[in-house]
């Protein structure tokens, strides 16, 4: 197995090897959306940076099933600003495009606003250490994302259906040989909402996400991402999971996934 979830290509900069790490909990063949989203993020941080600017919000389009084979990722400054550009970016296979993604990314304030305490968003849930232990995710996979991450559960469980308090953690690196991001961290654990807070039978439904969608108004700091996820579904066949983010000094964001709902 590999110490990270993809590997650089040594000859093409913008090409990465999927490695087991990726691996989805359904199929052999195919990757979990919360890696190559993790790798959206990874480009979209190199794609002209700029000193004193951070992303704060990335749309994820989910065109199909992610294979297990190298990816290219091409980014571009779609529409550039003095104090906020759109950045787009798209994963592919050799046999094109299998997601696309759209963030804008924003300047900083530079001296930080004054702004009173009482408005600012605030509060705090049970950290990891308040986990009983680590869960384990029921995949039939011996090797996957499942086993590249450790999930800790405060409320809930992937026993217990219904919402979840759930932290996640990346136990190596996205992209082998550098630090993950926060917003790769962020990314990486965000599509996990749909997952930890699921209220159907694993075994008689389905609930793809077809996107992806993670805003930030704050960084996480420190390696966990912790999930206050809800899911909604719908007779009709379309739901919708949220997730209140949090690291452990407070909230972060939200996150949201679109989801197809049917039996299996």
């Amino acid at each position: 197995m590999s110490d990270a979830f993809y590997l650089p290509d040594p000859e093409n900069s913008n090409r990465f090897i999927s490695t087991e790490l990726t691996r989805g909990p359904w199929s052999p063949d195919a990757q979990h959306a919360g890696p190559p989203s993790a790798l959206l993020g990874h480009a979209i941080e190199r794609c002209e940076p700029r000193e004193g600017f951070q992303v704060g919000r990335v749309a994820v389009e989910i065109l199909g099933p992610v294979p297990l084979e190298p990816l290219t990722v091409e980014t571009r400054v779609a529409r550039p600003g003095r104090s906020v550009e759109l950045i787009q970016a798209t994963l592919s296979t050799d046999r094109g495009p299998v997601m696309t993604a759209n963030a804008w990314r924003f300047k900083l304030a530079d001296p930080e606003l004054e702004l009173p305490e009482t408005i600012l968003p605030s509060g705090a849930r049970p950290g990891p250490d308040h986990a009983l232990q680590p869960a384990l995710f029921p995949s039939t996979q011996a090797i996957g994302f499942h086993t590249g991450i450790e999930y800790r559960f405060v409320t809930g469980s992937f026993a217990e259906p219904g919402p979840a308090i759930c932290w996640i953690r990346l136990k190596y690196p996205i992209v082998a040989g550098t630090t993950p991001s926060p917003l790769e961290r962020t990314l990486a654990a965000a599509d996990s909402g749909n997952g930890v807070s699921a209220v159907l039978d694993w075994e008689r439904f389905l609930f793809i996400n077809t996107d992806l969608t993670v805003t930030l108004h704050r960084q996480p700091a420190g390696e966990w991402v912790c999930l206050d996820a809800v899911t909604y579904p719908q007779p009709h066949g379309i739901g919708l999971a949220e997730s209140v983010l949090f690291d452990e000094k407070g909230p972060l964001g939200r996150g949201t996934q679109t989801l197809l709902v049917g039996p299996r």
